[in-house]
């Protein structure tokens, strides 16, 4: 008996919707850090998130819009004063199940402002937490684009107070660099970001509703 509800656990987990833990990436589409995942938020959802690097700051918002797709926002404001608003549109071509991949396509930086980009991504739980997003795009992406992720959850019943918040840790290569970062869940639905991007440190707060 213990077995089955074991292995009715993980499928319930693996199947649930993935959007329920979608954060916004520095771009502004749900993703990981620089790339965008299949993940699309669901009806009534939306994300916000600040991040501050090396050269300045971003601010982040997401929202769905229609069924199967989310609209995204990312404001840049660099240090040198050369600020940006990118507008970004994501479609869902494909929900992640136990025996099949999320497929998702879209475009980022509609009006052209910093780099126009379309691509297509492929997001796929794995065991043990584990879970890798793999992609191909234009602009930044500059041909294809992976991503690798290792969720850690506090062990339920060890102890009578557990101070281990769920973990996801990220590394990620955007087509041009690699990038290393950490997302600490604080209460539902709230994030820490913080790690190396571009070889330079970062640290926000993301906020998916």
């Amino acid at each position: 008996m213990r077995k089955v509800v074991f292995i009715l656990s993980i499928v319930l987990l693996i199947t649930a919707p993935t959007a329920t833990f979608a954060a916004p990436s520095m771009y502004g589409s749900t993703g990981m850090i620089n790339n965008p995942s299949a993940d699309v938020l669901r009806p009534g959802q939306f994300a916000v998130g600040y991040y501050k690097f090396d050269e300045g700051n971003a601010r982040v918002f997401d929202i769905h819009l229609a069924k199967k797709i989310e609209l995204g926002v990312a404001r840049f404001n660099f240090d040198n004063n050369l600020d940006q608003t990118i507008v970004n549109a994501k479609f869902g071509l494909l929900s992640e199940r136990v025996l099949r991949p999320g497929i998702a396509i879209g475009v980022e930086d509609i009006g052209n402002k910093m780099e126009r980009s379309v691509y297509g991504v492929v997001s796929k739980a794995l065991p043990l937490g584990f879970r890798i997003h793999v992609g191909v795009g234009s602009g930044r992406f500059d041909g294809t684009f992976a991503g690798l992720e290792k969720t850690f959850k506090p062990l339920a019943g060890v102890g009578a107070v557990n101070y281990f918040p769920t973990t996801t840790l990220v590394v990620e290569y955007d087509g041009r660099q690699m990038n290393y970062g950490a997302r600490i869940a604080v209460v539902p639905g709230l994030k820490v970001n913080t790690g190396w991007r571009d070889r330079d440190y970062y640290v926000g707060l993301s906020y998916t509703y």
